[in-house]
This record gives C-alpha cells, structure tokens and sequence, in this order.
C-alpha cells in the first residue's frame, strides 16, 4: 500500500542561504552532534535566522513504514554529499544470509555507546534550550531597551525641537520689532528730507527778491547810487540764502547717505525674518511629525550628510549683530533728524532775521531819502521865491537905471547951454559946480546900479542853477524813493515762505 507522509522540519539558516545539515561522525566514543550553534550572519540582519521546508516522503511498493524511513536518506538540494544508504539486516548485502548475519553483529552499536548518544542528545538539548531561553530574554532586554531608547530619542529631538522653535520665535519677533522700529524712523527720516527739500525750494523766493532788489536798486541815479546799508544787507542776505541752501543740500546728502544705509539694514532684517519663518515652518512640521504620521520615509545616509553652516552661537550672534547695526543706524538717524532739524530751524531764524534786517534798512534808508526830498522841495520853493524876488529887484534895478537917463539928460543939457556963455560969463560958479557934480554922481550912480544889475544877474543865474541841481536830486531821491519803498519793500512786504515748519 502506498503512503505521502508530510514532514515540517525546521532548519537553521547557513551564512550563504542554505539550511545547515547535521554532523555523523564515525567512532566508538562520539555520537552523532549538532556541528556548531548558530550565529547571526552580519551584514544583513533582515534575512530571517531559522527557514521552514516542506520534506514529502513516497514510501516504495509492497515495503513498510520503517524501512521505507531507512533505505533512502533525505537530502536537501544544493548539498554536494550522495545520500547515505544502509544494509538491511535481513536481506545483506548479496542476498547471502551467513554474509548478513556476519555484517549485522558488525555494523551495530553497543549498548553503551547507544546510552551515550542518548544522554549526548539529551544533554545537548537542554543546551540549547538554555541557550535559547538566554537568547530570548536577552532579545527581550535589547528590544525593550531599543525601544527606551528610540523612545527617549524621540523625546528629547522633539523638546530640542521646542526649544529650537521658541529660540527661532523668539529672534524672530525680536528682528520683527527692530524692523518695526527701522521701518517708523524710516518714514519719519523721509519726512524730515521732504522738509530738507521744502525748505531749500523755500529759500529761492527770497533769495530771488533780494537779487530783484539789488537790480531795481542798480537803476538809481546820481548821487544816490550809494553802497548804503541796505545794499549791504541785500548783499549778506543773499550770501546767507546761498549759504542755507548749501547746508541744507548738505544734510539732504546725508540723509539720502542714511537712507540708503537704513534701507540696507532692513533688506537683512527682512531676509533674516523670511529665514526664520521659512524654519519656524519646517521645525514646526518636524516638531508634529510621530510614528504614524503620513509622508515618513527612509533616506538612506541623510545623517552622513552635513549641510549646515552655522552654529547654535553663530546663528544668534548672527541676528543679534543684525539687530545691533539696525540700532546703531537707527540711533544715527535719530540724530541726523535732530541735526536736519536744527538746521532747518537754523537757516529759517537767518534767512528771517536777515530779511527783517534788510526791511529795517530799507525803511529807514527810505525815511532818510523822504527827508532829503523834503528838504530839498522846501529849498526849492525857497530858491524859486528868491528867484521870483531877484527877477524883481531886477526889474526895479532896470527901471531905477532908465529913471536916471532924465536927470542925466537935464544936466548935461544944462551943462551944453552954460556953455554957450560968452566972455566973462563963463564963470566956473557954484551952479556950474554942481552941474558937474550932479552929472558925475548921476553917472556914478547908473554905474552902481549896472553893477547891482550884473550881480543880480549872476546871482539869478546862480538860483537857475541851484533850482536845476535841486530839482533833479529831488528827481532822483523821488527815484530812490519809488525803488526802495514801492519796488523794494513792496515785494518783502510779506516773508515769501508760507509753510510754518515744527518740530
């Protein structure tokens, strides 16, 4: 009768893959043994240590359980060793009886040896069940110390990574503020440079008047073509608009310096900030991430690969120097701002007080100019009476000259007839005495009044001019005076910068 007899039989793994065989050592005094205990094959710790294989019996026809189990020895595939074979005790090896009974007595065992390989068997079974026992409990320690550790591991990089975040959000809210800060002392720095350029356009009105005034001050004539105080004002007023301008120019310099410098600060403030939010954000995923989070994978080698380039100190002194430049520029524009301020303030008291001064000179050069012109038109009436009086006494002069040529004639008539005398009578008498005397003092008398007439003459001639000189220097301090007081004062009758600037 034919039987399929199926065997489960587990094997220990060789180094190579194959299932380790059993040892038969020949010998009166060494049973058959296990050749070695089995190790752990390095470097591949995932391949399993202990195999399962199917072994299927067919026994032969017309034989029994037992010596099927004996004739044919099982071997596994892959090994070089032919199958061993042993006689049978009935049949022998030629089918001889004597010869197998010969064979029989000498290919057993002794008794001895069989109790033995027994006690051989026995003793090392429970050498390795010990060893297995010792084996599993020592796998036992290791895999619950692995796990205290991983455990502990994981542990302590998530409060790292905590820590980490905290550090992180913290600079990063200590940059955000410094960048705050830099940001309004910023705007405020850009509105002290509108002012800076508020104020320099500011100073073109006056400087332009004072320029117009000096021009309308170059068309005056004559005597009054002074270098007088309020030219010499105008003159200082300009130099000093020229020199606010400059100064001004100069802070606006430096102010356009420090934006630039303040601008740079906050590229690194702003570049720093998206750092530490990019790794606050991938700290934060890292610091979620567990055991049965979704999207954790293997990356071989990643622990071999160093791609850091800063340290713990280096990192922090990193933004803490950030910080402290973004400090420093902002202190240094605090001050450029005080220092703009003033100086706008500076320049506005200047330009103010020169231009007040200038006013001053040009309304007291033009009182002394209304005076002069009142002068002179009182001394032009004077010399036109006086003009109007000697035009007269002229007249008189003529008219005294003309009432003398009677008389004259009288006696010098009376002087042609005595001498038609004859003889005797033509006596040198008292009579003709004074005949001679009236015609001489007469004449002498004409001769004093043509002299006066001369002299009234020249004199008139005199007050002519002085009318003319005074009439023209009234033209020309009517001049000065329609210039400085219409021309002048009338453009710096209000101040030409309207934006009042506080601070």
């Amino acid at each position: 009768m034919s039987q399929t007899i199926m065997y489960t039989q587990l094997q220990p793994w060789s180094a190579a893959g194959a299932p380790a065989c059993m040892e038969k050592v020949s010998g009166p005094d060494i049973p058959a043994r296990v050749s070695s205990y089995y190790q752990t094959p390095r470097p591949h710790p995932w391949r399993p240590t202990m195999g399962y294989e199917n072994i299927e019996l067919t026994p032969l026809p017309n034989t029994t359980v037992t010596q099927q189990l004996m004739d044919p020895c099982f071997a596994p595939s892959g090994m070089n060793t032919e199958p061993l074979k042993f006689p049978n005790i009935v049949t022998g090896f030629d089918r001889n009886p004597a010869h197998a009974a010969r064979a029989a007595l000498y290919t057993r065992y002794t008794p001895y040896e069989w109790s033995q390989a027994a006690m051989c068997n026995f003793n090392e079974a429970d050498t390795n069940r010990n060893f297995s026992e010792r084996l599993r409990s020592d796998a036992v320690r290791i895999m619950r110390m692995a796990d205290e550790r991983t455990q502990q591991a994981q542990r302590d990089s998530s409060r790292r990574l905590g820590e980490r975040l905290t550090d992180t959000t913290f600079w990063r809210n200590e940059v955000n503020t410094e960048l705050e800060k830099l940001q309004t002392e910023q705007n405020q720095l850009a509105d002290t440079r509108r002012a800076l350029d508020k104020a320099i356009q500011d100073c073109e009105p006056p400087l332009h008047i004072a320029q117009e005034c000096l021009y309308h001050r170059e068309q005056r004539t004559g005597i009054d073509l002074v270098h007088d105080q309020p030219e010499q004002y105008l003159l200082k007023e300009a130099e000093n608009l020229r020199n606010c301008q400059k100064r001004l120019l100069e802070m606006k310099q430096r102010a356009l310096d420090q934006t630039r410098t303040n601008r740079s600060c906050q590229h690194e403030l702003e570049t720093d900030i998206k750092s530490k939010q990019s790794a606050m954000a991938v700290d934060n995923v890292c610091h979620q991430l567990n055991n049965y989070s979704r999207g954790i994978n293997y990356y071989g080698g990643i622990e071999k690969y160093d791609c850091t380039i800063t340290t713990p100190d280096t990192w922090a002194e990193n933004s803490n120097r950030i910080c402290m430049r973004s400090k420093n520029e902002r202190s240094k524009t605090t001050q450029l701002r005080t220092e703009c301020d003033q100086v706008i303030n500076s320049c506005a008291n200047e330009i103010w007080n020169h231009w007040n001064d200038t006013n001053s000179a040009l309304s007291r050069r033009s009182a002394e100019t209304l005076e002069s012109k009142n002068r002179i038109q009182m001394n032009l009436h004077k010399v036109q009476q006086e003009i109007f009086d000697i035009e007269k006494n002229m007249e008189l002069i003529r008219k005294a000259i003309m009432d003398k040529s009677n008389p004259m004639k009288v006696a010098q008539t009376r002087l042609e007839a005595r001498s038609h005398r004859r003889d005797v009578e033509l006596c040198r008498d008292e009579a003709q005495t004074r005949l001679i005397q009236e015609v001489g003092e007469i004449a002498e008398s004409v001769e004093i009044l043509h002299r006066k007439l001369q002299e009234a003459e020249a004199q008139h001639q005199q007050l002519l001019m002085s009318r003319s000189t005074l009439e023209k220097d009234l033209h020309i301090k009517v001049n000065s005076l329609f210039i400085d007081r219409e021309k002048c004062l009338g453009m710096r009758r209000s101040f030409p910068i309207t934006a009042t600037i506080k601070y």
